[in-house]
């Protein structure tokens, strides 16, 4: 039997292999672009079959799917599939979730909206043009990876940021919130059903404002017993409220001095090396529970005991100027260093970095492992410091 993946995260293809075929599954990549998997695909040998296809023709997508044998799920793990992915379960009587509900979930402002509406948000959505709850954000309704994101302390970084937005492709509208201050975090949890299970929580560095580009992470973040028992009943009345029932959620949020506020709601497992983190730390393949849900049967990580595994740290490497990546120094020594380090690229020699601003231009990360998150990304830090990405100016 075959389980399809439409598009799906730059990592995770090869644990995501393995659970399809300890769910004894074949599994089927659709793709535009298969150059973005180069790193995984590299891995996996014969267990993934890729399909060339234009995954924005959900038309198209349809007749594939119909095509292959004994088709048994779907799993869209991306934003930007999300949606299509759930129309095309829908089409074709697979598991999945309800399209309402992902509509709702990619759309930013509806989430606040919704999440005032049950006291879980001091704020609704605001209206970026006429917003004076300084400082704020505006942010595309529907955007990924920090594009299209603008801190405003004063209105005139708001008229500039509205100007500059009026020039920037947005995959949802122009929205407005406040700008939650304090340390940033994401929940990482398991839903069935509407009942969820807080896996851990990750830390995030970002770097100085105004761009807030996502430098460094760092999993299972140790809590106060209280604390974190406060999180779990937190996290799970907001993706009640914001009407995810089954799946893995990536949940930013920032603990502000009034409690934790919601930054926002992604229904997937977390990007870059997230889920690799929750597989260490866990000591179990979470895509299994990917692989089950999407089988329509309830994930084992829900109930099953975990932990015992190393904490890891990761951190994204990007060039000191726009330019053509030409390699980078300094890989050859990570073998040497504590923590086991590892290099997980994302761009390739020859590629143009020009969005200095947000996670487009990453070239690579550095993973390390450890007892506490703390320590491992302590190591990873220190490993990733020595690696250059090495640019030479275009034009």
């Amino acid at each position: 039997m075959t389980i399809v993946l439409l598009e799906a995260l730059t990592f995770g293809l090869g644990r995501l292999a393995d659970a399809a075929r300890t769910a004894g599954h074949d599994l089927v990549l659709l793709t535009g672009d298969r150059s973005i998997y180069r790193h995984e695909l590299s891995r996996c040998g014969d267990r993934v079959r890729v399909v060339d296809i234009d995954t924005t023709d959900v038309t198209a997508c349809e007749r594939a799917m119909r095509e292959l044998p004994e088709l048994a799920g779907l799993i869209s793990s991306t934003d930007t599939w999300a949606l299509p992915g759930a129309d095309l379960a829908a089409r074709l009587g697979l598991p999945g979730p309800a399209p309402a509900a992902v509509r709702v979930l990619r759309d930013k402002a509806a989430v606040r909206s919704r999440l005032h509406a049950h006291g879980l948000s001091r704020s609704g959505p605001l209206d970026p043009a006429t917003a004076q709850d300084f400082p704020l954000v505006v942010k595309d309704s529907a955007g990924t990876s920090s594009r299209a994101v603008w801190v405003c302390r004063t209105p005139a970084e708001r008229d500039a940021a509205l100007r500059e937005a009026a020039d920037t492709p947005l995959k949802g509208v122009l929205t407005a919130e406040p700008y939650f201050e304090g340390p940033l975090y994401s929940a990482e949890t398991i839903s069935w059903r509407g009942e969820t299970r807080l896996l851990g929580v990750l830390s995030r560095v970002l770097s100085p404002e105004p761009a807030r580009r996502e430098e460094a992470s760092a999993f299972p973040v140790v809590l106060p017993e209280a604390d974190l028992a406060e999180l779990d009943d937190w996290i799970g009345r907001v993706l009640k409220a914001a009407g995810h029932e089954s799946g893995f959620a990536h949940t930013e949020f920032v603990l502000t001095t009034a409690g934790p506020e919601v930054v926002e709601i992604n229904a997937r497992i977390g990007g870059a090396l997230v889920g690799e983190a929750l597989c260490r730390a866990l000591g179990t393949n979470a895509y299994d529970a990917m692989v089950q849900i999407a089988l329509g049967r309830r994930p084992e990580l829900l109930d099953g005991a975990t932990g015992g595994g190393p904490a890891t740290g990761f951190v994204a490497l990007y060039p000191r100027q726009a330019g053509v990546l030409e390699g980078w120094t300094g890989l050859d020594r990570l073998s040497g260093l504590p923590g086991n380090p590892e290099w997980y690229p994302t761009a390739d020699p020859g590629d143009l970095l020009e969005h200095l601003t947000d996670q487009r231009s990453c070239t690579g990360i550095v993973l390390a492992e450890g007892p506490t998150a703390e320590l491992a990304l302590h190591r990873a830090q220190a490993a990733a410091g020595g690696v250059i990405p090495l640019v030479r100016v275009h034009g």
